[in-house]
């Protein structure tokens, strides 16, 4: 299996957890609340609230040219473009990694920690930081923790940050335009329908008249 189309598997697995609505499913009807009336306007499905606080943490900066170029790098290394869509930069993955580690603070230190012991590793292997290195000289760092069980126990580091990065990106990228069109997600899109499929009409030796004349009873 690709790993695009594995990181699809987990993307809409996950998704499918999301939005089962199996607790609303069980709850019964009497104890659910009613909606409030008197709800504050909203902006593009936020409250005021949301978006202040959205709008506050677009303008704060937390990593710096250096670590966002290094987002980007292991980002595209993470989810490549192919032939069918772009790559994880061209979804914008390196600002939502940004507005991410801001709106969750846990994932500052993990993410920075992480980039910081990529470089460090890169220099002491290869003589050079992680983005100035070459394409293969990337992949043969990134290999050593991509791969968890593969992994030396003084990589356990890298591979916790990778796995956390794995995460990440693949969450920005398949929530964005690009990710969910590369889903193939069809959503709330109407069928097409052409009427029942020949080979079913003709394993019950009908015909479309036969058909349209039983919708007509």
């Amino acid at each position: 299996m690709k790993r695009r189309d594995l990181l699809k598997n987990i993307t809409l697995g996950t998704a499918g957890i999301a939005v089962s609505g199996k607790a609303l499913a069980s709850e019964p009807q009497a104890k659910l609340k009613p909606i409030k009336e008197d709800l504050p306007d909203a902006a593009g499905g936020k409250q005021d609230v949301e978006i202040a606080h959205d709008k506050k943490l677009m303008e704060e900066v937390f990593f710096d040219q250096h670590e966002m170029a290094t987002l980007a790098v292991l980002s595209d290394i993470i989810i490549p473009a192919d032939k069918t869509s772009g790559s994880a930069t061209d979804a914008g993955v390196p600002d939502f990694l940004e507005f991410i580690v801001k709106d969750m603070p846990h994932y500052q230190v993990p993410v920075r920690g992480g980039l910081r012991w990529l470089d460090s590793e890169s220099r002491k292997q290869k003589g050079k930081r992680f983005i100035d290195l070459s394409a293969a000289d990337r992949i043969f760092i990134v290999d050593q923790i991509a791969y968890p069980k593969k992994a030396k126990p003084e990589m356990s580091q890298g591979v916790n940050f990778f796995n956390t990065m794995r995460n990440l990106v693949a969450t920005g990228f398949y929530t964005s335009e690009i990710g969910v069109k590369d889903l193939d997600f069809q959503g709330n899109v109407p069928n097409m329908w052409d009427g029942v499929p020949a080979d079913v009409l003709k394993k019950h030796n009908l015909s479309y008249d036969d058909w349209e004349k039983h919708l007509a009873k």
